[in-house]
């Protein structure tokens, strides 16, 4: 083989720790505060930042796992990999095959989401047409190179946080403390509301998917991983915090822009323009992320010959999983039309829950003399995954029949790929 053909046959790093941590927080802070508070509040109502901790400290114990793992070998693909080599080839690919749908409607429904956002300012635009464009336009950004995503991305990234600083400064002003009354954390609707905000954590591991891009990724990604999860949960609990003290949590669970409908109570049209931009931003940023991550973990899986190796080929001059990235955007923008963004959250949650398990699964049996924590870490991460699917089974049974259909078709998949191989 050609030095030529080499260099074009693997990715190549060009992303700092800077970089990494904005990707991990852009797919954090995105559609799930923007969106999911006002799902989560039906259920948990002024407790909702009780469901955030809980959320945030489960999250805490996968992203410790993660770091222990990136630390051991940072491979594109992270969890897939991960389960492949420490828990069967089998298990990882259902991972791999999960991770790949969650994330694939998860990026419909954003795009979807910032579709809605825009109309609302412009009603004349067609949401779905408008939802479908956004998902071809990153995927060619996508399709460009990481480094032109990476750089986007971190524009997303800080408008978005100075839009949610903000919405916590400007809304302190207007915040009624009678809206937290009553304050009831030990319901059981806490907990469900725990199930859905965790899908707004559900992105602290994406950088760990494009580790072999991230430079001195043994070092940088397990920091990224454990600093996104930081900064995001600091801006969920004041957000949430204020969002409640401004309406209440029966009026942010009857919006499907609850931010916005929160800091519409101060009356001020000016600002509520501003955190319906940041909803816009929110979800670009999201979605730019999903077609990233789920190219790369399409390429993985090729790599390893688990689905076809179209998906592993990378562009001459941009080295980018083109195949991959649009075929991935081009499933996106044919799904807008189909799915309904609650539904959706609930059946990626049961997903996340089920990949975050073996995650942890993966860093227990982990077999290394130097370990970053202590092995009651994975124990932890998975008695807290498994606890949350449990209340996914009793918030909504529809995902989890719907996730475990998604579970069967893979494994079908696998043995026929063995049988017929």
């Amino acid at each position: 083989m050609s030095e030529k053909s080499s260099e074009q046959s693997q990715l190549k790093p060009s992303l700092g720790l800077f970089d990494a941590t904005a990707i991990s927080v852009g797919a954090i802070i995105g559609a799930g505060i923007f969106v999911v508070t006002g799902i989560a509040a039906g259920s948990a109502g002024s407790a909702l930042i009780v469901s955030m901790l809980i959320a945030a400290v489960i999250a805490l114990f996968t992203a410790l796992s993660f770091a222990e793992l990136t630390f051991w070998r940072p491979v594109e693909g992270s969890v897939y990999e991960y389960t492949y080599m420490l828990v069967s080839p089998f298990a990882g690919f259902l991972v791999g095959w999960m991770w790949m749908l969650s994330n694939i409607f998860a990026g419909a429904a954003v795009s979807l989401g910032f579709a809605y956002y825009l109309t609302a300012i412009f009603p004349f635009l067609n949401a779905n047409l408008v939802a479908a464009v956004l998902c071809i336009a990153f995927t060619i950004l996508n399709y460009l190179g990481i480094r032109q995503s990476a750089l986007f991305n971190n524009f997303l990234v800080m408008a978005k946080l100075l839009i949610l600083s903000f919405f916590i400064l400007f809304g302190t002003l207007y915040v009624n403390s009678a809206n937290f009354v009553p304050f009831a954390p030990f319901e059981l609707g806490v907990f469900y509301g725990a199930c859905y905000i965790f899908f707004a954590y559900g992105g602290f591991a994406r950088v760990a998917i494009i580790a072999e891009e991230v430079k001195n990724a043994k070092r940088n990604v397990p920091r990224a991983i454990l600093l996104s999860l930081i900064i995001s949960t600091i801006v969920y609990i004041l957000v949430g915090i204020v969002a409640v003290g401004l309406v209440g949590g029966a009026r942010l669970s009857g919006s499907n822009s609850p931010l916005t409908e929160a800091i519409s109570i101060a009356g001020s049209t000016p600002a509520t323009y501003v955190v319906s931009i940041g909803g816009l931003m929110a979800t670009a940023s999201v979605l730019l992320t999903s077609i990233l991550g789920v190219s790369r973990m399409a390429y993985a899986m090729a790599k390893r010959k688990d689905i076809p190796q179209v998906f592993s080929k990378l562009h001459p001059q941009y080295n980018t999983p083109y195949y991959s990235v649009w075929i991935i955007g081009g499933l996106m923008a044919l799904l807008v039309l189909f799915f309904e963004l609650t539904r959706v959250v609930a059946i990626s949650t049961f997903a996340l829950l089920f990949y975050y398990t073996l995650a942890n699964v993966s860093a227990l049996r982990l077999k290394t003399q130097k370990r970053l924590y202590p092995r009651l870490v994975p124990i932890l991460g998975v008695i807290t995954c498994l606890a949350l699917l449990v209340f996914i089974l009793f918030a909504s049974p529809q995902a989890l029949i719907i996730g475990v259909a998604g579970l069967i078709a893979g494994a079908i998949y696998y043995v026929l790929k063995v049988v017929l191989k």
